[in-house]
């Protein structure tokens, strides 16, 4: 696989701290790094896809209702916390 060198500045502190990691798992900074942008860059492609298939839903005018929406954030946090709500309305596109 080809490599590149990228550079950047970032604040002492975070420095300290990936200086104290790569000390503490001896691996190289930059192992840790790529490692880091590695798995940043999944979740935001994990993101990204999420969202557009959200358009694509709302886009075929498929919507979860406000009160499953609400019934739902209401339940979090508590001992009988809810699953996310299931697409419950459907509206012909125009």
């Amino acid at each position: 696989m080809a490599s590149n060198t990228v550079s950047f500045d970032i604040p002492d502190p975070m420095k300290r701290k990936l200086d104290q990691l790569s000390r503490m798992t001896k691996r190289d900074a930059s192992t840790l790094v790529r490692e880091a942008l590695a798995d940043y860059l999944q979740r935001q492609d994990e993101q990204a896809a999420v969202i557009d298939e959200a358009l694509r839903s709302a886009d075929d005018g498929q919507f979860v209702s406000h009160d499953a929406m609400s019934e739902w954030l209401e339940s979090w946090g508590s001992a009988e916390e809810k699953l996310p709500p299931k697409i419950d309305v459907v509206k012909a596109r125009r």
